[in-house]
């Protein structure tokens, strides 16, 4: 049951959320495709696809038609927006803030240490 409902859910998560919704207009395909039959005997299912998705979205007789075939259009975008609040600036306790205007970094040659200075580390002891 644990399964079934997890299942469900996803599904409707994504039907909702992505374009997965548009493979229920599948039969649309096929229903197309027998029309194009009817006028080309000739044409294969391949050609159908590539007439159809290869090529952007001619504007042909049956246009109005080709543009209800799955992906052609975005049917249901959806737009999340989250509000950024920006929190007021508070001085806690009476202390003021404090902020520096100009920041210097130091580097001092002292923290340095050339790559040779790790292959002298791994030397074997000297005697005294």
């Amino acid at each position: 049951m644990k399964k079934f409902t997890a299942i469900l859910l996803l599904t409707a998560y994504l039907f909702s959320t992505t374009e997965l919704h548009q493979l229920l207009k599948l039969p649309l395909v096929f229903e197309h495709f027998a029309e194009h039959r009817k006028e080309n005997k000739n044409i294969s299912f391949l050609q159908f696809l590539d007439l159809h998705f290869m090529h952007g979205s001619p504007r042909d007789k049956d246009y109005s038609e080709d543009m209800k075939l799955p992906f052609k259009t975005a049917d249901s975008c959806t737009a999340t927006i989250s509000p950024v609040l920006m929190p007021q600036l508070v001085q806690a306790l009476g202390i003021p803030v404090i902020i520096p205007t100009e920041t210097k970094v130091r580097i001092l040659d002292a923290w340095f240490n050339p790559s040779s200075y790790l292959s002298s580390i791994w030397q074997p002891p000297k005697p005294c």
